[in-house]
């Protein structure tokens, strides 16, 4: 896995999960993704948008990072 594997382009994201970053933010955000487990956020992310493992794995690091 590269280093910084969460600093994707918009292009890779909707290529594979439909949706921009800034969509996913807001997702993340209604969810209140900050106040829980990583996994459970993946696991979110899978169950109810669909997500491939790695890539809700991505974006819930993506969006913590970005709230460090």
């Amino acid at each position: 896995m590269k280093e910084d594997y969460w600093n994707v382009e918009d292009e890779q994201v909707v290529e594979k999960t439909g949706k921009k970053k800034a969509e996913w933010i807001k997702i993340l955000t209604a969810f209140k993704a900050e106040d829980k487990k990583s996994n459970d956020v993946v696991a979110h992310l899978q169950s109810e948008y669909n997500v491939p493992r790695y890539w809700a794995r991505t974006l819930t690091t993506m969006y913590i990072k970005g709230k460090e």
